[in-house]
Parts: C-alpha cells; sequence; structure tokens
C-alpha cells in the first residue's frame, strides 16, 4: 500500500494526470464511441480529436476528484483502526477506490454524454449542451447514469487500487532471504520500478477493461440514443444485446474492448507514475528536511 498523498498533492497529481491521459487516448476513446455505436470512423485527424476539449477540461479536475476522495476514505478507515495502523489492507485500498470512483460517476456521466452528441452533431461542446437541454430536459444529460457508476467504480478501483497493489507486491522484498542476490521475490521487477509498474498497469488495466466492457457498452448505446427508439433503458440494451437482438449478436456486448484495453493500461500507468513521482518527491523532501533538522539541532550525546 503506497502513501496517503495530501488533499491539494491529490488535486494537483490527479489533475495532471487525467490531463494528459485525456489528451493522448482521445483517438483511441474516439474509435471505441464508433465501434459501440456502429458509426463510421473520422476521415480526418481533427474528427479523431473532435471532443478532446470537453474530455481532457472535465476529465482532468474529475480525476483529481477521484484521488482526493480515495485519500478521504483512506483517512477515515486509517482513523477507526485502534492499533494505530499507517497502512490499509489490500482489501481497504480496493473499497476506498469503488466509493471514489462510484460517486463520480454523477460527473463523468454528462461529460460522456456530451462528447458522444458533439460527435454525432459536429457542434461545439456548449451548443452540445444547449441542444440536449432544449430538446431533452436537463436530466437527460444524466442518460445512461447507472452503467456510468458501475463503470466508474471498477475503473477507478483498478488504477487506485488493484494497480498500485500489484506494482508494491511485484516490488517486494523477500524478508527470508539474507543473500544480495535474493533480496527480491521478483528480481526481474523488483529491481526496475518502470518495468512494475509497467506490469501492474497491463494487468490491472486489461482486468478492468474485461469486467467493465458489457456496462460501457450499454452506457454508450443508451447516450448515442436520446430519443430512446433502439436503446430505451441500460438494463433492455444490455438484455437485447445478451439475447443477440441487436446487430453484431451477443459479440456485441464486446465491441470497443480492444481499444478500451489499449486505453485502460495507458491511462493506469499515466497515473500510477505521476502518483509514484508525487510521493517519491514529497518522501525526499521529508528526508531533507529531518535531514536539515538534525544538522540545525543535534542531539546532545547520552552521558
Amino acid at each position: 500500500m503506497i502513501p496517503s498523498l495530501s488533499p491539494a498533492e491529490n488535486l494537483a497529481v490527479g489533475c495532471l494526470s487525467g490531463a494528459v491521459e485525456a489528451t493522448v487516448n482521445m483517438p483511441i476513446k474516439t474509435y471505441k464511441f464508433c465501434a459501440q455505436e456502429g458509426r463510421a470512423l473520422p476521415t480526418s485527424l481533427p474528427g479523431w480529436f473532435r471532443g478532446v476539449a470537453v474530455q481532457a477540461g472535465t476529465v482532468a479536475p474529475i480525476t483529481a476528484i477521484q484521488f482526493c476522495l480515495n485519500g478521504f476514505f483512506q483517512q477515515v478507515i486509517l482513523s477507526t483502526k485502534l492499533n494505530q495502523c499507517t497502512q490499509l489492507s489490500d482489501t481497504e485500498s480496493l473499497i476506498t477506490a469503488l466509493g471514489a470512483g462510484a460517486l463520480t460517476s454523477f460527473l463523468i456521466g454528462p461529460v460522456d454524454l456530451i462528447t458522444i452528441q458533439q460527435q454525432k452533431l459536429h457542434a461545439t461542446p456548449f451548443r452540445t449542451l444547449q441542444y440536449l437541454v432544449k430538446n431533452y430536459g436537463t436530466m437527460s444529460l444524466f442518460r445512461g447514469i447507472g452503467p456510468t457508476m458501475v463503470r466508474e467504480a471498477m475503473y477507478t478501483a483498478g488504477y487506485l487500487g488493484v494497480s498500485p497493489v500489484i506494482t508494491h507486491h511485484l516490488m517486494q522484498k523477500n524478508a527470508k532471504s539474507s543473500s544480495h542476490e535474493n533480496e527480491y521475490q521478483y528480481p526481474f521487477f523488483g529491481s526496475s520500478p518502470l518495468l512494475a509498474r509497467m506490469a501492474g498497469a497491463s494487468i490491472a488495466g486489461t482486468l478492468a477493461a474485461i469486467i467493465t466492457n458489457p456496462a460501457d457498452c450499454t452506457k454508450t448505446c443508451v447516450q448515442s440514443d436520446m430519443t430512446g427508439d433502439i436503446y430505451p433503458t441500460a438494463r433492455k440494451t444490455l438484455l437485447k444485446m445478451w439475447k443477440g437482438e441487436l446487430e453484431g449478436g451477443i459479440w456485441r456486448i464486446w465491441n470497443g474492448l480492444g481499444p478500451r484495453i489499449v486505453r485502460f493500461n495507458g491511462a493506469f500507468f499515466i497515473c500510477l507514475s505521476f502518483q509514484e513521482i508525487a510521493i517519491d518527491w514529497k518522501t525526499k523532501g521529508e528526508k531533507c528536511d529531518i535531514l536539515d533538522r538534525e544538522l540545525r539541532f543535534p542531539r546532545p550525546d547520552p552521558v
């Protein structure tokens, strides 16, 4: 379990990693939307990045909020421990990340909806928002919130829970061994934090993409059909795909899985890397402060 950052540090790390992830992965997300909706792919470079402003501009603060909520929940759990434990168990880390993701679904749901409709209407984010509110009402922005909540809870648990847990297990030292050669349980990863982060992000990202794909595909279909003619509700849409009543049969439920795996792997690696960099920076700063205090105010020699 990695040590938690302060609320301000969580905000900064989440904002920066969210903006970078949203921008880098926008073409992958566009491909996923097209694959899940059955829509033609963009024919120009700007088309692949259409909606990147609203994605980066909103995903960044949402990721920051997820970081902060996760840190807040961690502190709440730690405050209830009677044994003054300073670390959470792996299960507790997953629970805090699940809660953070579920709460932020009420923010990311409307963002995805506006992005999907913006790509269909070829309009600006503001004009798309105006169109949706005028024609379908304000509450239409929360269309598909159920599957969004499932997706975000599992997604956040992946990059804030599973990914760092796997990474730190791969870098764990072998306490029973006294030889330098067997210092790490997994020498290949233990001696290379970068490889460990890549492995942790890939494993967690692939699992999260597979588990959440049905919910994500359902969400995309429902949000692409505002009138509900083809996809009336999330539950009915999922049943239609499961029964093979829609174009593509039962495999429709796995549409977009490939690009989602690629995107999740990249997103998890970016978020985990920024988090690790921030923690390393904070740890080094604390060590420097301690050393500085010891140099300025040396402890008296024992009598």
